[in-house]
């Protein structure tokens, strides 16, 4: 029951984060919380980061069933939205800490920016990349378990079960993998 508990208030805490909203350049036009952002489709941030191995694997997390969107679903090794008032850059180094459990410098290298449509849910979305072995600590409010895992088994997922992945994920793999099967991940 503590558990369930936690897990409601966690979603709670997502009606008094508060968000820039943009407009179709991206520039900040004000300022809503999380549910109105979400109720009215309003364009805000957000960020993915794919976490690769010294081996090249990509690190993916599978998301918590208290996730209000897209629960238990395979995801990029981390993602969130930018606060209001947050950078994109900010905001992954702190879903690194959050979701991970990597508090040290990390250096995330920017990969592209995807523009707000319909597939990313009105989100601009910056992603980045991260080199780690580990180890990390999961957030298990956020993430129910994490894998590792090679881009031609990956690949072969995504062409054969793409319903395991959050929609998003699929989406942006789609539109930035030929960067990572062209540079070996790295």
């Amino acid at each position: 029951m503590a558990g369930m508990r936690e897990g409601m208030e966690n979603r709670m805490d997502g009606l008094s984060e508060i968000f820039d909203v943009v407009d179709a350049d991206d520039r900040v036009v004000g300022q809503e919380p999380r549910h109105r952002v979400h109720r009215f489709g309003l364009r805000h941030r957000a960020v993915h980061v794919l976490l690769f191995n010294t081996r090249g694997e990509l690190f993916l997390q599978k998301r918590s069933l208290w996730k209000d969107l897209n629960p238990g679903l395979w995801d990029s090794s981390c993602s969130g939205h930018v606060h209001a008032g947050e950078s994109y850059e900010e905001a992954a180094r702190r879903e690194l800490s959050e979701e991970l459990g990597l508090r040290e410098p990390i250096l995330v290298r920017p990969v592209g920016k995807l523009a707000a449509g319909q597939e990313t849910g009105n989100e601009f979305i910056w992603v980045y990349q991260v080199e780690r072995d580990g180890p990390f600590a999961l957030d298990p409010e956020e993430i129910s378990e994490g894998r590792f895992l090679g881009i031609p088994a990956l690949e072969l997922e995504l062409g054969t079960v793409p319903d395991l992945f959050s929609p998003a994920f699929v989406y942006l793999w789609s539109r930035l993998r030929h960067r990572f099967l062209l540079r070996g991940a790295r």
